[in-house]
């Protein structure tokens, strides 16, 4: 607030001479939209006043004949009576810029804001008479200029696909310090089921409170947020141990200090239930337009926020299946080329055998029964050769048991062909 100067009033003014009548200054003032009173003597008595001021300060108390202190008691402690009668006083004008009062009191308690000046009246000698109240409500604006500051950080996480517990955490945290007075901000999430609604975000309630109402279920009569979600409206609950809604919910609700609950369901662009955002007081409260207005933006700013989740869980769920994908097929080519090895190292060990076979062929030629079996390659075998094997190309060889069946398994048409009655058995019993 600064002090700033009025020009000296005249004699022609109507103020100055006394016969400024009500009729008058409700055609000056009637239809303005700045707020405008007029008081008298050093008491602030209220003898006019325009739409405007009392839509300001609650239709309830639209009245003059009355001290201004009596009208509104709340203005006492907060500096603005004692600001008149400085006025009054000194004869000096003030004006006080971003000027933020609570009016009202209990449930229908508000901040408000203002542009104003307290003006000196005179009478024609000059002797000041009393003060003109003029200014005009700035508070949608000054909540708008918050807001928007706000809900712009807001969107920033967003687009740096911050964790949705980040955003949500830091969503609720914004409106309990934007709001005039205190709340605390909940935000469920609806359960895949579609049935249940799970914490998301709520940094001022209690834990034992939060972790209560984990997984409520989505229903009519199921406190504020279940019957929001069920509904998909929104619920107000002004008063907790008045409402049906909070029967199941009020001992609960008792203990967390909790008296009032403003629900709104938060969804999709297609209607889809994405959870719920709920404002708590300790004290019955009826919602204010800047209630209202943090509930629409910041619904729709956490819908935004959860949908974005929801797509990017989506994504990552994709990319996890075609890994997974990938992945098998690696491993179903690794292990085809296991069998194509497999499958050629047995062709190779076939072949290898077969000539063998034909090498220990023709050294039969030359004897009939070697000593030592034929079938043991490049590194020769020592053991006995106690079976004849053949092929189908009419090749023979002897060869010990172990070669012989290495033989059998491995090279095709392969058959024992001993010239003696004890072969077969030599190869059977061994």
């Amino acid at each position: 607030m600064t002090a700033t100067s009025s020009r000296r009033p005249t004699a022609a003014d109507p103020a100055v001479t006394g016969q400024a009548a009500p009729e008058d200054l409700r055609a000056l003032f009637g239809q303005s939209i700045a707020v405008f009173a007029s008081l008298a003597g050093p008491v602030h008595l209220v003898e006019a006043a325009n739409p405007a001021f009392f839509a300001a300060i609650g239709q309830e108390r639209a009245r003059t004949g009355i001290p201004l202190a009596d009208l509104m008691p709340e203005l006492v402690d907060q500096g603005f009576i004692a600001l008149l009668d400085q006025v009054y006083r000194t004869g000096e004008p003030y004006t006080g810029r971003d000027a933020r009062v609570m009016l009202g009191s209990g449930p229908h308690e508000r901040e408000a804001f203002f542009d104003y000046t307290y003006e000196p009246r005179r009478d024609a000698d000059g002797n000041v008479i009393g003060i003109r109240v003029i200014g005009v409500e700035i508070t949608q604006v000054k909540h708008a200029q918050r807001l928007m500051a706000e809900h712009r950080a807001l969107l920033e996480q967003i687009a740096r696909q911050a964790p949705l517990t980040d955003v949500l955490d830091g969503m609720a945290r914004c409106i309990e310090n934007l709001a005039p007075q205190e709340v605390l901000v909940s935000v469920l999430l609806a359960d895949p089921d579609g049935r249940h609604l799970r914490h998301g975000a709520a940094p001022s309630l209690p834990d034992f409170y939060n972790q209560a109402i984990d997984g409520i279920t989505i229903g009519e009569g199921v406190g504020s947020c279940g019957t929001a979600a069920h509904r998909r409206q929104p619920v107000i609950v002004t008063d907790v141990t008045a409402d049906p809604l909070w029967t199941d919910f009020r001992h609960l609700a008792e203990e967390a200090g909790l008296a009032a609950c403003w629900s709104t369901p938060i969804l999709a662009a297609d209607g889809t239930l994405l959870g719920t955002f709920a404002m708590y007081h300790r004290t019955p409260r009826v919602p204010q337009d800047t209630d209202l207005a943090f509930t629409r933006v910041f619904a729709g700013t956490a819908a935004l926020a959860i949908e974005r989740h929801h797509g990017e869980q989506a994504r990552q769920a994709a990319e996890a299946r075609a890994k997974a994908a990938h992945d098998e097929l690696a491993k179903a080519i690794q292990a085809e080329r296991r069998l194509r090895a497999e499958a050629e190292q047995r062709a190779a060990d076939a072949a290898e055998l077969a000539a063998r076979m034909r090498a220990a062929a023709a050294a039969q030629a030359a004897r009939p029964r070697p000593e030592h079996c034929q079938l043991g390659g490049t590194e020769g075998c020592t053991a006995p050769a106690e079976i004849k094997i053949a092929d189908s190309w009419g090749d023979a060889a002897w060869g010990c048991t172990v070669h012989v069946e290495e033989a059998l398994i491995n090279v095709r048409s392969v058959f024992i062909a001993n010239e003696q009655p004890d072969g077969l058995g030599a190869y059977l019993n061994r």
